[in-house]
């Protein structure tokens, strides 16, 4: 099967983030295994998802791992002009479908160079690492790369995350951190305001204490100019309570996320507003005793990345893919996850960001091929006794 093909097969599975991805992951399995390599997953608890990890080639240090997510947003609400499930090619040099550029593109290339992999003199291995869950938070990706680093005796060196940049080098990407905030207060009429406790008020109260942190942080000069904005950023994107005007609302709820530059660290701040909280619930519980506030995380933080442009895994990048500029992405992806376990990682892909996530989601033609030849120059560079 030829790039297209393959990705066609991909998009034809509706696998949303958070859903059960057994149909695409046995395709993507039996596919790697009919070409004779083993493959390995990583199952969740309730045994309905799974990621998956193979390496071809030898089993000595210094390996590069390509690394892609297999699920897809929702298309719900979204004008599409083309069924989002079937690629369509209209001719005008474009494949459309969802998840055509985030990141089927990217598993479609790995997937069709997998016979120019196995029947290379590879001396350095390729690893695949497919994840479930991206969608909804990076969820399995530190899982998928505590197993590759426990299951193999050898030790992988590079971690190449192939979301879409236009086959540019990603060196750097924000973290991320999506919480909950519930306030409790009391009811009653709204004349009676000094004498309860809005929760309402008390959520407002705690929301401008967040925007004031973020604005505190860029005037105390913490920048990082790779990045646009080049600061870590505070947002809150969802509130509600109350239920009448002239009544005091006793419960109120926001959602809010952190995305952190790497000169931030994301407890800190959250620890700093806990605190806050826990200053706000000592004043107004002589008032209401049952005063009290709440923040849970909507899912677990994505760290960021921070390579550096004179790594290793960059040069190798930049070989590979024909690009030597290096950029950064304020959005989250699983590089810093990987860069975690010790893997030198980098963003490097076929498809634009620019494209993902929307009505009539496409990856061009072009990108597809850059993507196949950055496949073959990646295997002839392994295959080289002087790769390192």
């Amino acid at each position: 099967m030829n790039v297209e093909e393959i990705l066609a097969k991909l998009i034809s599975f509706p696998v949303l983030g958070g859903e059960s991805n057994l149909s695409i992951l046995n395709w993507i399995k039996e596919h790697i295994e009919s070409y004779g390599v083993t493959v390995h997953l990583v199952p969740n608890q309730e045994g309905n998802k799974a990621s998956l990890h193979c390496r071809i080639g030898p089993s000595v240090d210094g390996g590069v791992i390509l690394s892609g997510h297999m699920d897809v947003v929702p298309v719900e609400g979204q004008e599409w002009t083309t069924d989002p499930f079937e690629l369509t090619d209209k001719g005008d040099g474009k494949l459309y479908g969802r998840g055509s550029c985030d990141m089927k593109g990217f598993l479609a290339c790995c997937l069709a160079a997998l016979p120019q992999m196995v029947n290379a003199d590879l001396k350095n291995p390729i690893y695949f690492a497919f994840s479930y869950d991206e969608e909804i938070g990076c969820l399995a990706a530190p899982e998928l790369a505590r197993a590759i680093k426990t299951h193999y005796s050898e030790e992988p060196k590079y971690a190449i995350i192939g979301e879409p940049s236009s086959m540019e080098p990603i060196v750097g990407q924000k973290g991320i951190y999506i919480l909950e905030t519930y306030v409790n207060g009391s009811a009653g009429h709204s004349s009676r305001i000094k004498q309860e406790v809005s929760a309402i008020h008390e959520a407002m109260r705690l929301i401008l204490w967040l925007e004031k942190k973020m604005d505190q942080l860029i005037a105390d000069g913490r920048l990082d100019d790779r990045f646009h904005p080049p600061h870590s950023s505070i947002h809150i994107g969802l509130v509600s309570g109350g239920i009448a005007p002239n009544v005091i609302a006793d419960k109120a709820h926001f959602c809010w996320d952190l995305r952190t530059i790497p000169l931030d660290d994301i407890q800190s701040i959250v620890d700093e507003f806990e605190g806050y909280c826990r200053q706000r619930e000592e004043e107004l519980q002589s008032v209401f005793p049952g005063f009290s506030v709440k923040t849970i995380e909507n899912h677990p933080p994505v760290p960021h990345l921070d390579t550096k442009v004179d790594d290793d895994v960059v040069d190798l990048i930049r070989k590979i893919s024909g690009n030597s500029k290096c950029d950064t992405v304020s959005y989250a992806a699983e590089a810093g996850q990987f860069a975690n376990e010790g893997f030198q990682s980098a963003i490097c892909g076929p498809g634009s960001i620019a494209q993902a996530h929307r009505a009539d989601e496409y990856i061009a033609k072009e990108q597809l091929e850059k993507g196949m030849a950055m496949m073959a120059k990646l295997v002839q560079e392994l295959s080289s006794e002087d790769f390192s």
